[in-house]
């Protein structure tokens, strides 16, 4: 089981801002276990702390925005992405101003000084949400669409499309997030000559110059304008005539500049709160467009708060019926779990299917057949039984008893057809031959029942 991680220890970065042009520190600091990421404001009275969520976002022009209880960070979706794409779920960030430093453009910077200081697992189990059908965002106005499909991993393919003769259409691709650092992490921001003026109308890019952006002039100005926004910018005047990338770094990759719509992405999908299982292809993204996406994601995942295993039939089961029955002392009509399809150190997965001929249909109830409540706790508590029982030697000489059983939650009938899946996990090591555990009964993506229960391992007179 994957397990969620955090910092060594803590580093710094400093730099402008691309939109303040102030002198900025970040910090990033280890964070305990389910803390997700936080950024604090430690410039301002009792350093009010922003959770990073989509929720969060209230503004996206060039950039994302967040801002909580009316205290704003702007420009963090670089830092958020190296964070993401190399594992890190809990992480207090402190800053001492409104936005993030802009640093090279790009999450290099992140990514270098994250593997300097180590990532550490920690004991929480790292909380995948895993995509299992399509879910789409559109916007008709812009054309931005993006999709999510079912996949066993996290990958992107981003598509741009760009009024430009140099970078009309380009596509970039991250088929495994293992991959960010050697293809998507340097890719630096970009800004057409066009949109500078209207941007710093806007009192935006104020730190912004010609080594932290790539810089595109394509539609011919005046010399006497390019040398205005030159002295605004605080950078050498240029040859109007001279069309082209001006930057003085060359490009890194042709598509250099949607891979950098690709980094974005990750970035606010960072937003989220949960690492993703899934693939998605996004048309002409933005932040707008990715933040929309990331709302819905964190809706359906308020929707299935605990996801149900994945099963497959046609799987080899890790334990059939033969295995269940040496290592639990149940028989007919009492045994309650078919063949166990996970097992991990704390947890397993189980499954029962319900026939129409079970004995307790017979008078619970004969014209409406329901699985009684109690028969559903004891199956979760019998795959349960399982997990502990298979760490034993001479398993069949020990037997489990229930101990207590807390916060019994029924969602929904079980009745002939159903085919139950079953998730238990253990909630503390098994000490003095007691085990506390909590249960999940599901049919299909939604959770039916659920149950916290503590049970005794005895060794058989």
């Amino acid at each position: 089981m994957n397990k969620q991680c955090t910092l060594k220890g803590s580093f710094s970065l400093f730099g402008k801002g691309l939109h303040t042009g102030l002198s900025l520190t970040v910090v990033f600091n280890p964070a305990p276990e389910n803390t997700g990421i936080k950024i604090q404001r430690i410039d301002l009275e009792n350093q009010p702390v922003i959770d990073a969520v989509a929720e969060r976002v209230a503004d996206t022009q060039r950039g994302t925005v967040l801002v909580q209880d009316g205290v704003r960070v702007s420009t963090v979706e670089h830092g958020l992405a190296a964070l993401y794409a190399l594992g890190i779920d809990n992480c207090l960030i402190q800053v001492n101003g409104p936005e993030f430093p802009i640093l090279d453009g790009s999450a290099m910077p992140y990514v270098e000084r994250i593997e300097q200081i180590g990532i550490e697992e920690q004991n929480a189990p790292k909380d995948f949400y895993i995509i299992r059908h399509k879910i789409e965002v559109k916007d008709e106005e812009s054309g931005s669409c993006i999709t999510i499909l079912p996949d066993t991993e996290f990958s992107i393919t981003a598509m741009c499309s760009f009024k430009s003769k140099f970078i009309s259409s380009q596509f970039a691709t991250l088929d495994n997030i293992s991959l960010f650092k050697e293809e998507i992490a340097a890719a630096r921001t970009f800004v057409f000559v066009r949109d500078i003026e209207p941007l710093l109308n806007a009192n935006l890019i104020k730190g912004g110059d010609m080594e932290n952006a790539i810089v595109i002039y394509e539609k011919q100005i005046s010399q006497e304008k390019l040398d205005k926004l030159a002295d605004l910018l605080k950078v050498p005047h240029m040859d109007a005539n001279k069309m082209g990338y001006i930057q003085p770094k060359p490009l890194q990759w042709d598509n250099e500049c949607t891979r950098h719509k690709l980094l974005d992405i990750i970035g606010d999908m960072a937003l989220i709160g949960k690492p993703i299982k899934g693939r998605i292809i996004a048309t002409r993204p933005g932040h707008t467009i990715n933040n929309k996406f990331a709302r819905l994601i964190r809706r359906e995942i308020r929707k299935h708060e605990i996801q149900a295993p994945i099963y497959d039939p046609n799987e080899k089961p890790l334990m059939d019926n033969n295995r269940i029955r040496e290592l639990l002392p149940h028989r007919y009509p009492m045994q309650l779990v078919d063949k166990v399809t996970e097992l991990g150190p704390n947890y397993i997965v189980g499954i029962k299917n319900v026939t129409s001929d079970e004995p307790f249909f017979q008078g619970h109830f004969p014209q409406e057949p329901v699985m009684p409540g109690v028969l559903m706790v004891e199956a979760m508590a019998q795959c349960g039984g399982l997990l502990v029982l298979n760490t034993l030697e001479e398993p069949e000489r020990w037997s489990t008893y229930f101990m207590k059983i807390d916060d019994v939650k029924f969602r929904q009938k079980i009745v002939p057809g159903d085919t139950l899946l079953f998730r238990v996990e253990l909630l503390h090591p098994v000490r003095h031959g007691v085990s506390s555990m909590r249960g999940y009964m599901f049919v299909g993506d939604h959770v039916v029942a659920e149950a916290t229960f503590t049970a005794q391992i005895v060794k058989n007179k």
